[in-house]
This record gives C-alpha cells, structure tokens and sequence, in this order.
C-alpha cells in the first residue's frame, strides 16, 4: 500500500529512507524534523515503510497528509528493519539515498555533512560515526557492543571503520542497490558494511550528535541482534563479494 504523490525523478537528489515500527510516540516529529532540515542536498525525498506497526502508528501515518515529496509504504506485517529498508530502496528515486530512523536518537541536521563528501567526489559512502557520552549512550554494554562489531568487522576485512552500526550512511542508490542485500533485521547495517568494502568503495567518516533511548522509551536492539550481526560478518566474509568489484572511477560522483 501506498500514500503519496511521488515527485519527479529526474529532481530528486536525495532520498531519505525511514523504516517505521510502533514509533507512534516519535515518528511524527523525526519525519517532520527531516522535512524541516536543510540537508543539504537541492531536493529531497522521504520514503517511510511501516513495517506492521501494531501501535497505531501505520494508521496516523496513512491518515496524514504529507507534503508531496513523502511517500509512506506498508508491509501488511513485521517483517525487520532490514526488510524495510529494502522495500524503500527499491522506491527510492534519489541520485543519493540515506537511512534515517525514526526513534530520534539521530538528529537529522547531521545529513548535510554527509552529503559534501559525495558531492565533491571524496568518497562513496560516508557514515555518520556517532559520540558516546555519558549522558547518550544508553549503558557500557551497549557502548562495548558497538565497539566489538565494528572491531571484528576491521579484523575480516583489513579495514579501520569507527561505527558501522550508525544507519547514517550515505551513497548512491545505484551503489546502494547493487550490494544485494538480504538481512531482514538489524544486521543489514553490518551487511552494507561488509558488501561495501567487499565492492573496493571507499567509505568516509564524519562525526555526528547521537543520544540513545532508554528501553522504556522503547530501544529495540538487544545483545541478540549482536550475535546475528556477527554472524552476518562472518557469512559475508566467507561467502565472498556480491556481483562485479568496483572501482572507484566507476560509481558516479555527486556534481
């Protein structure tokens, strides 16, 4: 199902990609916080999947009526965040597409810089690499998590990544695609990773402002989701790069 009038492709620079699953409580003002910020791109589309909200969450974001350049899909069920970010993918219409969710623990102002990277043609993809406060990080395990699979992704793959759990990256949706991804939850983020620097991209960093929610306000990744991003590590290494390697001179820089 969808809503929405979809804009022109051909004016669309950035697509914005929001899966959504019972954030009833936050999703209205993270989606009006990205319609608000200059991201600095000169056109912008949001792409919003619900993925089987049970909190009346799928209903108030059919029944609004959004600007034109919002369209907001459903998946009849919960079907992961992963799955959800492949639905909008597969929608998006940007020259250049980023993940944004919808708990407000990311602040969408952070995407410009992001974004300059692309343009001037110095990398990729460019992830938002987060700060762990003490007033922002939720707890030390959670800190310690992150840490440990971004550490074991550096030891597979002979690289030096900070955050690869951030779901701010930035990249061409045409690169973005062609990384055939298939986790259906939290792992995808690790799995873009690894599909990324299995495809010779060259990935950038750029810090940005994080504050992570409390479990009752709703935090969803557990200790579990650590175990599978592991194991998606791993998978990934042993099986190999997905489709052709591609050099740099090849992935079409931003203007």
């Amino acid at each position: 199902m969808r809503a929405g009038v979809q804009p022109d492709k051909e004016r669309v620079e950035l697509s914005v990609l929001m899966p959504v699953y019972n954030e009833a409580a936050t999703f209205e003002a993270a989606l009006e916080g990205v319609l608000g910020t200059d991201l600095g791109a000169e056109s912008v589309e949001v792409v919003v999947v619900d993925d089987g909200s049970t909190d009346g969450t799928r209903e108030a974001l059919l029944d609004r009526d959004w600007p034109a350049n919002v369209r907001v899909l459903t998946h009849e069920r919960n079907r992961g965040k992963g799955a959800a970010l492949r639905t909008a993918l597969a929608e998006a219409r940007g020259r250049w597409a980023t993940i944004m969710d919808a708990d407000l623990e990311y602040d969408p102002a952070s995407i410009a810089g992001l974004v300059a990277p692309l343009r001037d043609g110095t990398a990729d993809a460019v992830y938002g690499i987060r700060g762990f406060q003490a007033h922002s990080s939720f707890s030390f395990w959670y800190v310690v998590g992150n840490k440990a699979v971004s550490l074991a992704t550096n030891l597979l793959y002979n690289s030096y990544l900070a955050d690869i759990m951030s779901c701010h990256k930035v990249l061409s949706t045409e690169l973005f695609r062609s990384l055939e991804l298939r986790e259906p939850g939290f792992a995808i983020e690790a799995e873009i990773t690894a599909r990324l620097l299995q495809s010779g991209a060259m990935i950038y960093e750029v810090p940005i402002v994080y504050a992570a929610r409390t479990r009752e306000e709703g935090k969803k990744l557990t200790g579990r989701d650590g175990l599978r991003v592991l194991g998606t590590l791993v998978r990934c290494r042993l099986g190999g790069g997905r489709g052709r390697r591609r050099p740099r001179h090849e992935i079409e820089p931003g203007p």
